[in-house]
């Protein structure tokens, strides 16, 4: 089995175990992790700007997001201002409130 296809198992993994099951983008559903850090944390003394709710999500999924898409997380509705992509595979969507 090449390493591809074993990074693409553990993705499966990760989305089948950890993903949110009331994600959806423009009305259509998501799978994907939602994360609210609102307070950014500390990297040493200096507190790091990673203070925005935040979706992770497979690249392929995120093809169809654009800026301003809309995400709903059960009753709380977000407005895309950033996508991420990490280059691993994946791309983090940056949310702000709606």
């Amino acid at each position: 089995m090449a390493f591809r296809d074993l990074v693409a198992d553990l993705d499966d993994a990760v989305i089948r175990d950890l993903a949110d099951d009331d994600l959806t983008v423009d009305g259509e559903p998501l799978r994907g992790m939602f994360a609210a850090p609102w307070l950014g944390p500390y990297l040493g003394r200096q507190r790091t700007q990673l203070e925005h709710p935040q979706v992770s999500v497979r690249d392929a999924d995120a093809v169809a997001i654009r800026e301003g898409s809309i995400v709903a997380v059960g009753v709380d509705e977000y407005v895309v201002f950033e996508l991420q992509p990490d280059g691993t595979g994946w791309t983090v969507l940056l949310l702000r409130p709606r």
